[in-house]
């Protein structure tokens, strides 16, 4: 089972490290499945914008909901997460691997991209997840502790990517 995790510190960081190891495995001629998240920020209206790009080559979906200035609770449009998700599952067959921008609280929750990791795990496809402190406990149970750490640098998940994918079509051939 390959899978694996990333934690940036910073509010973003994973999401910006994640799309630039995407574009780069792009590049390089694979075809990874999943999201990548692109936030744009909103000074007139509160909270950055959210909208995640399907794998590989779009289309661009917005996943955050306009709730106002002063809203405190989550802005996570589930309707358009799951419309995501259908687009990704979809793209599963054809890909040499899946990023999701992030195991959150959905997925957490038996809910969003949990079943759709299942199913490239079951199909031996090589995982790379975002993920925070909030949920990494849900994710540490979901994958039995199997997940590897990587450190939040772009070689070095580029680095295991290359690797795990190498090593599913040695076992393929």
């Amino acid at each position: 089972m390959h899978i694996a995790y990333t934690m940036a510190p910073g509010r973003g960081d994973t999401d910006l490290l994640l799309h630039q190891v995407a574009q780069s495995i792009i590049r390089s001629g694979y075809r990874p499945a999943g999201t990548a998240q692109i936030n744009t920020e909103r000074p007139d209206a509160g909270p950055c914008d959210m909208d995640v790009l399907v794998l590989p080559t779009g289309p661009t979906l917005r996943i955050s909901q306009s709730l106002g200035r002063e809203a405190r609770g989550c802005r996570l449009d589930p309707e358009a997460l799951e419309s995501a998700v259908g687009l990704v599952q979809a793209r599963l067959p054809e890909s040499d691997c899946l990023i999701v921008n992030k195991f959150g609280k959905h997925e957490a929750d038996g809910r969003g991209f949990r079943t759709v990791i299942g199913e490239a795990l079951a199909i031996e496809l090589p995982v790379l997840v975002g993920l925070n402190a909030l949920n990494a406990e849900a994710f540490m149970e979901f994958c039995g502790g199997l997940a590897k750490r990587i450190e939040p640098d772009a070689h070095d998940l580029e680095r295991w990517l290359f690797s795990s994918i190498a090593s599913k079509r040695d076992v393929a051939c």
